[in-house]
């Protein structure tokens, strides 16, 4: 008994190491009669194995959402559409109301059907052909070989045919393109393709990244080879209707690739994390892309463009070829009435300083009791003197001075402002800051209008004399309505965290524009305001109290000393604000580049240049010679 326990103790040893063996035995063989491209093949699938096992672990150790939260990557991972991802019953709500939607999702739809058939085909594959595979090792050492490359053929043929048989399928299907009249809507759904494209793309490099860094599977190659091909279609169409029929079948292969590289790649999880890390990097890029084109824009804006600094020079060079006597312009004795219409422009752009004058007469009924003020800095005064003694206003009154003929301005001025800093050296210009000393520069006048010398007037301004200031010092338009885009509170421009500002002005006082503004000189003597602006132009100089420039000064200047004037009377935003109602810009008196866009640069808003352009001479010899065009 005990010698037929041993017997057969000793066969079930022997059958389980026979059962051991033989696998190892014949997996040597068939590694021994492989060729080397084929044994580098399985060497390379091997190693990604062992790397996906490792990142997989290295991705568990992070501290992941609860498992039940997580959810699989969508299918649209890139949408160059305004579409609201808040929640997946929203976005359907939103779609359901959309033809244009419905047409799209119908599309990805069938796209997402081709996808989980070809993943069932794959897996059904896979699974009969590694029992396939099995059968061929039990076989001799040469027949195994064939069979095993016979069968690799046979299944990437039958994969490919059951690809081309699904697209067959779908595309003899009647196919549901976008109308074409939903592109007056607010929400349009078009260029299905190339959304589709960035989509697969932004995949593709999602699916690139997994890959070991040195692997040269043949994944990686056609991933590789996809990104580019897309890459390139995109680059020649930006619409559907000019893809070629070429670039529609690169992202059908395109497809194929992915259907592959999710069967390799299939941790979802994974592919979340790397898509949140590329959306970060991508943010970072936009934020750097916008800090820089806003610096460049503000740049641009600050310089002057070759064709003014041209005629400036020509201009100045003709004025001083001139003897003092011809420098003179007519009409001088109606500068002191203060019967007439004055009105003021502190500049140092000739161009712009002509267009005021130019638009201001053209639109006015009594030219002839119209007086111009302008005021430029010494550097300029030669030319916008000259442009004027060859190109005079009608039969309105026009005076050019320099600041440098105001000797009391030093003294009150640069001793106050010269601490003063700002990127911008306008803000700190003593042109800019020489409308708070109105009273002093015109002292036998009791009202005058000031405009800005990026305004273009389209009305006639006489009514603004007959304006009811009650007691105030300073006629504006406000910008705190709420309902515009150009709202401007207190505390955008004002430090409201110091003491003496908070106890002194009330944050929510409504604001009011530069750019025209009337105001009554007389009342202003009396009130003694520059003592105001004084006061706390020194407190700026010693703590931060606003932003550098001459608006915030204006609010404290004149707090509760502004009358507001009805909005027609001065529209705003022309040099920043590209949603400005033409019919708003159409029934307003003047109409104000302010920003940084301003009308004579070439980055100057286009639908807006032409109300400025039509005053500018440019059939001019000096114009001309000076290459300025509209």
């Amino acid at each position: 008994m005990k010698h037929f326990r041993r017997c057969v103790r000793s066969l079930l040893l022997l059958l389980l190491c026979v059962s051991v063996l033989i696998p190892i035995v014949f997996f040597t063989i068939k590694i021994k009669h492989l060729s080397p491209i084929g044994r580098k093949e399985v060497v390379e699938d091997l190693s990604a194995i062992k790397y996906r096992s490792d990142a997989a672990l290295r991705l568990n150790a992070i501290e992941q959402e609860a498992r039940e939260d997580l959810r699989g990557p969508k299918q649209i991972i890139y949408e160059d559409r305004a579409v609201n991802y808040s929640s997946n019953e929203d976005s359907d709500t939103q779609e359901s109301e959309n033809d244009g939607d419905i047409t799209y999702l119908l599309e990805r739809n069938e796209t997402n059907h081709e996808r989980e058939e070809v993943q069932q085909f794959h897996q059904r594959e896979i699974s009969s052909m590694a029992g396939e595979k099995y059968h061929y090792l039990e076989q001799s050492d040469q027949r195994t070989v064939e069979l095993d490359q016979n069968a690799h053929s046979r299944y990437r043929r039958m994969i490919d045919k059951k690809i081309k048989e699904v697209k067959d399928r779908h595309s003899n299907q009647t196919r549901v393109w976008p109308d074409h009249s939903l592109r007056s809507k607010s929400y349009k759904v078009t260029d299905v393709n190339i959304t589709e494209m960035k989509d697969l793309m932004i995949r593709a490099k999602v699916y690139l990244n997994f890959a070991p860094p040195d692997s040269k599977s043949r994944l990686v190659k056609d991933l590789k080879q996809r990104i580019r091909e897309v890459g390139r279609a995109l680059s020649q169409a930006t619409k559907d209707l000019r893809l070629s029929e070429s670039s529609v079948q690169k992202l059908e292969k395109m497809e194929a690739t992915l259907s592959k590289a999710s069967l390799v790649y299939p941790d979802c999880p994974a592919m979340v994390s790397k898509l949140r890390a590329m959306t970060q990097n991508t943010e970072e890029l936009v934020r750097a892309q916008k800090n820089q084109a806003t610096y460049l824009v503000r740049l641009a804006g600050r310089t002057t463009p070759k064709g003014l600094h041209c005629l400036s020079m020509q201009l100045t060079a003709e004025y001083f070829a001139l003897q003092p006597e011809e420098r003179q312009l007519p009409n001088q004795q109606k500068l002191q009435d203060a019967d007439l219409y004055h009105y003021a422009v502190f500049s140092d752009n000739v161009l712009a300083c002509a267009v005021v004058v130019n638009s201001t007469i053209s639109a006015a009924k009594e030219s002839e009791k119209i007086v111009f003020h302008v005021v430029a800095d010494s550097l300029n005064f030669p030319a916008i003197s000259m442009w004027f003694l060859l190109n005079p206003p009608g039969k309105a009154t026009i005076q050019i001075q320099s600041i440098d003929d105001f000797e009391w301005l030093s003294t009150k001025y640069n001793i106050t402002l010269k601490k003063q800093s700002s990127s911008d050296p306008r803000y700190g210009s003593e042109l800019n800051h020489l409308r708070f000393y109105l009273p002093d520069v015109f002292p036998a006048l009791d009202k005058i209008v000031l405009l800005d010398h990026d305004v273009v007037v389209q009305g006639d301004l006489t009514e603004l004399w007959s304006v009811n200031m009650k007691g105030k010092v300073n006629g504006a338009v406000e910008t705190c309505n709420e309902s515009e885009a150009l709202l401007r509170q207190m505390d955008m421009l004002i430090n409201f965290s110091d003491p003496l500002v908070a106890k002194s002005f009330n944050v929510n006082a409504c604001t009011w524009a530069f750019g025209m503004n009337l105001f009554d000189l007389k009342e202003w003597r009396q009130k003694n305001l520059n003592s105001i602006y004084h006061k706390y132009l020194q407190l700026g100089n010693e703590r931060s109290l606003w932003l550098a420039g001459s608006l915030p000064l204006g609010w404290i200047t004149f707090y509760n000393q502004t009358m507001a004037l009805d909005r027609r009377w001065h529209v705003l935003g022309l040099g920043y604000d590209s949603a400005v109602r033409r019919a708003d810009i159409e029934q307003a008196a003047v109409i104000h580049y302010n920003g940084v866009t301003k009308p004579w640069l070439d980055i100057a808003i286009r639908r807006y240049k032409g109300y400025w352009t039509k005053y500018v001479k440019y059939d001019h010899p000096y114009l001309q010679q000076c290459n300025i065009q509209e």
